[in-house]
């Protein structure tokens, strides 16, 4: 694949994370952790928007009756594109603010979202992954210090999930009911940075991943300058070079799902770096051949009721 990379004609955000694609309305939304911004594109009319957030959010997902979920360093909201307003769902809060924020989220084949979490200090591994239905969050597995790389494989028996600081990809079984049927297994593993490498030499680490319809992961390495796509063995079958260090996470969109958005970071990034790269922070664009496996709606049923 030699296909031309291009981005969005938006503003570049600070750290772009979590691309969702609205099938519906042929949008795509993202947002920008240390911007505290939800944004959208409409790709038939090239229409940005974006709205100011009250504290950082990790991810969005989609209701299948219209609304728009996030998660904030703060809790669980239903946003109104609307007005921009925040309404919190009746959620306790799982974690401690100072240290540990929610992360990567994804929608599964059954309609749950599910959430991770990043523990800050990255001293331990103290941050969990959740799955969400009517009575609130359940913690789903622990052992991770910064949660990732969501996706499901086709069949949806197979779910995938990242540990960025641990630089390993895991895989779960999952029963019937979509929840682990038996333990993780490490899946892909990839190299840590030496003290004495260059950055232009390490490869990167897995961050926010999308799932195409062979069955085949594609993996956003941060610092890596890359995507990969690796096979359902684990190997990594096709690496794709990308014009910027720091891409976050991949999603397949456009009414045939071959396209894949990228969100990428500039956050805190070297001056000659940036200088350099003029696309980070930016969502880029490329065309690939096989078509992304799409993202459900999380069932209204499962949203807990707002705060009273």
């Amino acid at each position: 694949m030699n296909r031309m990379i291009e981005a969005l004609p938006t503003p570049p955000s600070g750290l772009g994370e979590c691309p969702l694609w609205d099938a519906q309305t042929d949008r795509l939304y993202w947002v920008d952790i240390p911007g505290r911004a939800l944004h959208r594109f409409a790709l038939q009319t090239a229409q940005h928007q974006s709205w100011g957030l009250p504290a950082e959010p990790g991810c969005l997902a989609l209701v299948d009756d219209g609304r728009v979920l996030l998660a904030l360093r703060t809790g669980l909201v239903v946003f109104d594109p609307a007005s921009g307003s925040c309404t919190p769902l009746a959620v306790p809060l799982p974690y401690d603010p100072a240290v540990e924020r929610f992360n990567d989220g994804k929608v599964d084949p059954h309609g749950y979202w599910w959430i991770g979490t990043i523990y800050e200090p990255r001293d331990r591994p103290a941050a969990q992954l959740y799955r969400l239905d009517a009575r609130g969050l359940t913690a789903i597995a622990g052992d991770c210090t910064v949660s990732n790389g969501l996706a499901w494989s086709p069949q949806g028996g197979t779910l995938y999930w990242s540990d960025t600081k641990a630089h390993q990809i895991v895989r779960l079984p999952l029963g019937p009911d979509g929840l682990p049927s038996g333990p993780r297994e490490p899946w892909c593993t990839f190299a840590p940075r030496e003290p004495d490498t260059p950055l232009s030499a390490y490869g990167g680490r897995p961050d926010g991943a999308a799932m195409d319809v062979e069955g085949h992961y594609w993996s956003a390495l941060f610092e890596g300058q890359q995507l990969v796509r690796i096979a359902p063995s684990g190997e990594i079958v096709q690496r794709v070079p990308l014009p910027v260090r720091c891409a976050t996470m991949p999603a397949f969109g456009g009414p045939d799902l071959r396209t894949l958005y990228i969100t990428t970071a500039r956050h805190q990034r070297p001056a000659d770096e940036l200088d350099a790269q003029p696309l980070a922070g930016h969502v880029l664009t490329l065309r690939v051949d096989v078509a992304g496996v799409p993202i459900p709606r999380v069932r209204a049923t499962q949203v807990p009721p707002l705060q009273a």
